[in-house]
């Protein structure tokens, strides 16, 4: 298993109301039509999360949680690792319900996307408060 912990900040124009996806950027402001955006002001980027996490997420099949926390609040998003994934985007990391992947994606298949998220947890984003991002990756074993 290996964690990860990306420190960000929500903003007042945080809307989570995206069906399919969860952003979290380095931006520094988030804009209206950023309807998949939890956080800015991010500390890291797809391309900045540890390597070993990006090896085993990207590498064979793994499952991995996002743990979203904002003072009091939290919420969990579970999903896959997949080979084929990238993690080189350098301002974002995307999680996304769907197969479709790109260079800021972290985890497919996940079982929520920003409108699923906990609207406490949104509204604390929404008062600027600082977000705690906790990535789990564990190697899910195939049978042989």
């Amino acid at each position: 298993m290996i964690i990860d912990v990306i420190w960000a900040r929500g903003h007042g124009n945080v809307r989570a109301t995206h069906r399919n996806t969860i952003e979290v950027t380095k931006d520094n402001y988030i804009t209206e039509r950023g309807d998949c955006i939890i956080a800015c002001c991010a500390d890291k980027a797809a391309s900045d999360l540890d390597n070993s996490f990006k090896k085993l997420v990207t590498s064979g099949y793994s499952l991995v949680l996002m743990i979203i926390v904002a003072g009091s609040s939290m919420d969990i998003v579970v999903g896959l690792g997949l080979s084929g994934l990238r993690l080189t985007d350098e301002r974002r990391i995307i999680v996304r319900r769907s197969g479709h992947m790109d260079d800021a994606t972290i985890m497919l298949l996940a079982n929520k996307a920003a409108k699923d998220l906990d609207r406490d947890l949104i509204n604390k984003a929404r008062d600027s408060e600082p977000i705690e991002v906790i990535l789990i990756g564990s190697e899910l074993k195939q049978d042989e």
